[in-house]
């Protein structure tokens, strides 16, 4: 525009796919924060300026659909600047005709223009019925400007006029500063305030060295942001050059020393790529074949010491979804096309589950799960099945016991032999597993004992109730062997039949996993978050103010982890999208009446 390039990543602002926003974030030289002109709605952009606050990123507001707006700009404005720790600046005021906003005065410049529907917007006497407006607005946005600024100061309160270059200096440093956050407005559909913001970019947004230095980056370095898979040229790792350009064939280092050639650079539209030559400083470029090459990485021509690969605060991954391929040679598809969707989505993760033997994959929640299936299907042709992950059920006992386990089998040659007596009592919540031998004058050969111990592990896999057994402490009190007949193998099933005889009289009781929850939410939606909690049987910790954000909560809880199920869509339901939790591990607690009798028959109906 202009004679002057841009590059434009458009990161959506949902928190489904957030860790996208994130990653390009970091790169930019400036972000573009587009809202509806609603101030009901406004609410819903703190976690973005709260996110680009945090990474010091210049940035400015962009008020689309100016065109279909009802209520006033500066009801807008008076929403949005709670949630900013910047002050917001007005750029322009509107023209209305009647309901409708047909242009524009620029207050810096002090012009009006009316928009033309696919045409620049045509300059016009600023409407006297402004006049006044115009220059009480344009007098508060240098007051703004003022507050960083001693000299402008100065020049207001001896009632001078400032220069219009005076007025575009303050305007250029203090947003590269991110010391004010300018405010425009305008309709993307019709082109209507385009122009105008990218003129505001052209002279306000900071450079390609500014953002290097705002990064720490020392001379010529390369940044990764993504990687994108399933083009007609296969893996790209898209990088933002800082420092000097980079031609096909150059040679980079990692900041551990790990070396990294660049193949073939691109230029990217969408999914269009255009092959070229070299790259120039601040470009944004596809980089193919450097398979080394991961998100976050900052590769340099020699090694320099920065952190290798830059951690982003990713949004939790609060879903997850059990597949399996519909037909079983997708197997292998499936795990390559699973690792490349998540080489692409940093917030994607993905992995075997040991106990329930199941293929997991996680996401931020169930819209971004959603969107990878869709994804898994249409690139890659692997279908699946899906059902929410087996919950880690587990069983202990309350009473001890002593049993004996026999194995005895005969069947021409040498038979099997075993015989053990085992004393089983439960353990203390948390304790695990104790396995103890008090065999005295050679009743078992110290040899086999360890088989006892293989034998009464493989038992408790799988308890009378279904689940595997914790918390429970075994002790070989006796036994006998056959001289000929016995063996490892005969003592281990021994120890198994002892062991899976007992268990059902030792009272067996079923545990259930427990998560702490935390919960930060828009303080109009705290009370029903902590309903829906108690709802799903959490217990409130306790509920006070965010430690960084005003008019936040945090709430904290003790809830099963069978009550997080669909608990994301709950919460966002009903705060407007804006709440969100994290949840770990905790502890386990027993599970009693209805809900274990029905956990229990689940665990039979799938055996």
């Amino acid at each position: 525009y202009l004679g002057d390039k841009f590059a434009l990543i458009d990161a959506p602002g949902a928190v489904s796919f957030a860790a996208d926003g994130l990653s390009a974030l970091e790169q930019a030289d400036m972000a573009i924060v587009v809202v509806d002109p609603d101030p009901a709605r406004a609410g819903l952009v703190e976690p973005t300026l709260k996110r680009i606050e945090a990474l010091g990123l210049p940035h400015a507001i962009f008020v689309n659909k100016i065109d279909s707006a009802k209520g006033r700009i500066r009801d807008l404005l008076e929403a949005l600047q709670p949630l900013s720790a910047a002050p917001l600046i007005a750029r322009q005021i509107p023209i209305r005709e009647g309901d409708a906003i047909t242009g524009f005065v620029d207050l810096a410049l002090e012009r009006a223009f009316h928009y033309q529907s696919g045409k620049p917007s045509e300059q016009i006497a600023i409407p006297d019925a402004l006049a006044e407006r115009e220059s009480s607005e344009r007098f508060h946005m240098l007051e703004q400007l003022a507050d960083h600024d001693d000299a402008l100061l100065e020049q207001l309160l001896s009632d001078e006029t400032p220069d219009i270059q005076t007025v575009f200096k303050d305007l250029v440093s203090e947003t590269r500063a991110g010391l004010v956050v300018p405010v425009m407005f305008g309709s993307a559909l019709n082109g209507f305030g385009v122009r105008r913001l990218l003129k505001m970019l052209r002279h306000e947004a900071p450079g390609a060295s500014e953002t290097a230095t705002r990064l720490g980056t020392n001379g010529s370095s390369v940044q990764i942001f993504k990687i994108a898979n399933g083009g007609s040229v296969g893996r790209l790792a898209l990088a933002r050059i800082l420092g000097d350009g980079l031609a096909e064939g150059a040679e980079l280092v990692s900041g551990d020393g790990e070396a990294v050639r660049v193949g073939a650079l691109f230029s990217v539209q969408g999914d269009k790529t255009i092959k070229l030559s070299k790259a120039e400083p601040g470009d944004i470029v596809a980089i193919a074949k450097a398979d080394n090459a991961k998100p976050g990485m900052l590769l340099g021509r020699q090694a320099h010491g920065d952190a290798s690969i830059r951690l982003i605060d990713l949004p939790p991954r609060n879903a997850s979804l059990a597949i399996a391929t519909r037909d079983r040679k997708d197997d292998v598809r499936l795990s390559t096309a699973l690792h490349k969707l998540v080489e692409e989505d940093p917030a994607l993760d993905w992995g075997h589950d040991d106990v329930s033997h199941e293929t997991v994959l996680r996401g931020i929640n169930d819209e971004h799960l959603a969107v990878t299936l869709a994804k898994l299907k249409r690139r890659y042709g692997v279908e699946v099945d899906v059902h929410p992950p087996r919950i880690a059920y587990k069983e202990s006992i309350r009473k001890g016991i002593t049993q004996r386990g026999r194995h005895k089998k005969q069947s021409g040659g040498h038979g099997q032999f075993g015989d053990v007596v085992i004393e089983v009592r439960p353990l203390p919540r948390g304790e695990g597993f104790r396995f103890d031998d008090r065999i005295t004058g050679g009743a078992i050969p110290k040899q086999w004992i360890p088989a006892v111990e293989m034998g009464v592990r493989d038992a408790m896999e799988k308890g009378p109730l279904g689940y595997p057994v914790v918390d429970v402490a075994v002790t070989l009190i006796d036994g006998s062997f056959h001289s000929v007949d016995s063996s490892e193998l005969a003592f281990r099933i021994a120890g198994r039949i002892a062991m899976s005889e007992a268990l059902p009289q030792c009272q067996p009781y079923l545990l259930e996993p427990m998560c702490h929850l935390v919960i930060d939410t828009p303080t109009g939606a705290t009370s029903k978050a902590s309903s829906t909690i108690s709802s799903r049987r959490g217990q409130i910790l306790g509920i006070g103010s965010h430690p960084s954000w005003q008019r936040w909560d945090r709430v904290e809880a003790i809830i099963p982890e069978a009550g997080l199920h669909g608990l994301d869509a709950e919460l966002r339901s009903m705060s407007q999208g804006l709440a969100s939790f994290t949840a770990r591990y905790d502890h386990v607690a027993e599970l009693s009446g209805k809900l274990a009798d029905d956990v229990i028959k689940q665990a039979a109906l799938a055996a």
